[in-house]
């Protein structure tokens, strides 16, 4: 067990607009950094600060900067508390259409709680502040100490709080938000999946099978015979060979005539699925003989000829034999993942998945030694960014016996790491594959055949895998962990949801917020019960619409329009979380708010599911507040307000203004995590 349980949270139905009522945590006062955190699960005890603020140090870009002319400051200079405005009224329910009909609320002062002893470290002025408190209130300006939020409220307001060493930026009428918070991100595997370290065969970056073929020559040329070529993010739905003939898949032919001295290994864009050369499936031992291990697919012709795709737990019999990568590369992949994530101003995620299960997934990059690294770097001071862990204890295929002890193996791995910048949450579980691979466990054959998955647990039936199931989560839950589990097929989520409830009636928790990973096909009794309980969804809004018009094909249209009922799930009251399950796609929350608001195909325009579709704040909740939450930490960060994290982005325009399709063109301008500019285009 990890850590003590954790206090309570939301248990009633979320209000329209999604906003929900907040459990009395919410409403507590700013916490000191020092402080005790109640709804910290680690086993890491909070500490005062003894190593440089994360970003101490970086050089930062020039900025527009306000002369302060000497100006002096005594407590009754400083404005004081006062009874604030009319809260913003967050409307009546959801709009269905994105942003038509949204008010635009005016600007609204939340003013500071009590006279500041000092003057800020950073102030933010003239912009348009959001924020995503409980009555989503608005601003013009934010000022920052000693890495928390002091003060939001009108310019004017906030001007005093200037000081002669105060950093002063003019927003200029930009936007300012929370930091973002990617609830679901894979840090190192996305690092280690990109340039230079693999190769680029997204849909960005390549069009065809032909694309595919002429990059890895390219990398061939450049690489030693005999050294391994790794890839990352191709998708059938965007090779034009594919798109043209249905019956046309990627196969290790395919490669072999451009890399004939390499064994080379692309991943799928889901991750779920990986293409080999002959080089690649000799060296991994496979041959038309071999068994695929429980729960995984080695994909052949009819005549029996192996086509060099592996499916789920499959691709362990090559990920098994690559190189181990070193703790020098997983830190070089974290820090490039941090990287672009200041880019597009996530300040915090979730690493889902680390340990003993992962270590043949992403080159390896979810196994043990990564969540070392992570520890080790946030102890000294160089992880800038609050990361939450779930620990992986179970490969695909898993099953229960034996997971108590590799759970005890893993603790202690984190002592003496800051619990703001890393904090192992609970216990992630694979339960089973992907739609586009006809591996997510459906109620109803895929179209045209397929059959219906299953379950990649241990167990040769239904029954039995359902079994397993119940008694890792009951396992689980006991022990006092949150459970994030992957569970994607209509009748696997039932199964889970069933499994989440029996455990909390075998062994009641006020406040478990276990939730389901991805939940494409969540039935409304699925979607009830996770309410009722107060557990969550993890949805991935960048995943529906790049494979919209895929999906028709594999599941038929109607529950491809219903694939991520993000709509219903706010309806039944689950404090939705979204997430773009990077290196799965990229993590640009922009382009995720977008497609709530929208639900058009990325390669189409058409809509798929427009039902389904919630407003700009509901979307917002999920990068945010509602994702602090799933940590466990919305009393400290997710929102600005006095007290809080001063994780901050900002958008160059005001988002509450722009058309939902113009959203993911904003740039965004600036980073500030723990109160420093960590990334600025100023």
């Amino acid at each position: 067990m990890l850590g003590p349980q954790c206090g309570t949270g939301r248990t009633g139905p979320l209000p329209p607009g999604g906003t929900g009522p907040l459990p009395q945590a919410d409403r507590a006062g700013p916490q000191g950094w020092a402080g005790p955190l109640p709804h910290h699960r680690s086993r890491v005890r909070p500490r005062e600060r003894t190593t440089p603020r994360p970003g101490d140090g970086i050089p930062r870009a020039p900025l527009r900067r306000t002369p302060c002319r000497g100006l002096s400051l005594t407590p009754n200079d400083l404005p004081r508390s006062g009874p604030g405005p009319t809260p913003y009224a967050p409307g009546t329910h959801p709009q269905r259409t994105p942003t038509e009909g949204l008010p635009v609320p005016p600007v609204s002062p939340v003013r500071p709680a009590s006279p500041a002893p000092r003057p800020a470290d950073l102030v933010l002025l003239d912009g348009h502040v959001l924020t995503l408190d409980a009555a989503f209130r608005t601003a013009e300006a934010v000022a920052v100490r000693d890495g928390v939020i002091a003060a939001t409220g009108t310019t004017a307001e906030l001007r005093p709080l200037i000081g002669p060493r105060t950093e002063v930026v003019d927003l200029r009428g930009a936007t300012v938000l929370p930091g973002i918070n990617d609830s679901h991100l894979h840090g190192c595997a996305f690092g280690a999946t990109r340039p230079p370290l693999a190769v680029d065969v997204s849909a960005a970056a390549v069009s065809s099978l032909a694309d595919i073929r002429e990059a890895v020559r390219a990398q061939a040329d450049r690489q030693p015979p005999g050294s391994w070529i790794f890839g990352n993010g191709w998708d059938v739905g965007y090779l034009d060979e594919c798109r043209a003939d249905a019956t046309r898949t990627p196969t290790r032919w395919d490669l072999d005539e451009v890399s004939p001295d390499h064994p080379v290994l692309l991943y799928e864009f889901s991750g779920h699925t990986a293409w080999l050369n002959s080089r690649a499936l000799e060296a991994a031992g496979i041959t038309p003989d071999t068994e695929p291990p429980p729960g995984g697919v080695i994909e052949r012709r009819a005549d029996g000829a192996l086509t060099g795709i592996l499916r789920e737990s499959a691709q362990e019999l090559v990920n098994t034999v690559i190189p181990a990568m070193t703790d020098a590369a997983r830190e070089a992949a974290i820090r490039a993942a941090v990287d672009v994530c200041h880019a597009q101003g996530i300040t915090s995620f979730t690493e889902p998945g680390l340990g003993p299960g992962g270590k043949s997934l992403f080159l390896g990059s979810a196994d043990t030694a990564t969540l070392k690294v992570y520890a080790r770097m946030a102890r000294e001071g160089e992880l800038r960014a609050r990361v939450s862990v779930l620990l992986l204890p179970l490969e695909m295929g898993g099953a229960a016996a034996g997971l108590a002890d590799r759970l005890a193996a893993l603790e202690g791995l984190c002592d003496g790491a800051d619990p703001r910048l890393l904090s192992v949450l609970g216990v992630k579980l694979f339960a089973d594959g992907v739609p586009p691979s006809r591996t997510a466990w459906m109620s109803e054959e895929y179209a045209n055949g397929g059959g219906r998955g299953a379950l990649c647990l241990h167990g040769h039936t239904d029954g039995q895998r359902v079994e397993e199931l119940a008694s890792i989560v009951r396992q689980a839950h006991r022990m006092g962990h949150q459970l994030g589990v992957h569970i994607t097929g209509d009748a696997g989520i039932d199964a889970v949801v069933d499994a989440f409830a029996a455990a909390q009636l075998d062994h009641p928790r006020p406040d478990a917020r276990h939730y389901i990973i991805h939940g494409d096909f969540a039935s409304p009794r699925a979607l009830a019960t996770l309410a009722r309980h107060g557990w969550g969804a993890n949805m991935n809004p960048g995943v529906k619409d790049t494979i919209a018009d895929l999906m028709d094909g594999i599941v038929g249209p109607e529950r491809s329009a219903y694939q991520w009922p993000v709509r219903s799930a706010v309806d039944a009251g689950i404090p939705v979380t979204a997430s773009s399950d990077a290196p799965i796609t990229y993590p640009d929350w922009r382009a995720g708010v977008s497609s709530m608001l929208l639900r058009r195909s990325k390669a189409t325009g058409r809509p798929s599911g427009p039902d389904q579709c919630v407003d700009l704040r509901t979307a917002l909740r999920a990068y945010t507040t509602h994702a602090a939450r799933q940590d466990f930490a919305e009393t400290w960060k997710g929102s600005l307000e006095p007290g809080k994290a001063a994780d901050l982005c900002v958008l160059d325009g005001d988002l509450l203004r722009t058309p939902a399709e113009d959203i993911p063109a904003l740039p965004v301008t600036m980073t500030v995590f723990d109160g420093e500019i960590v990334h600025t285009t100023r």
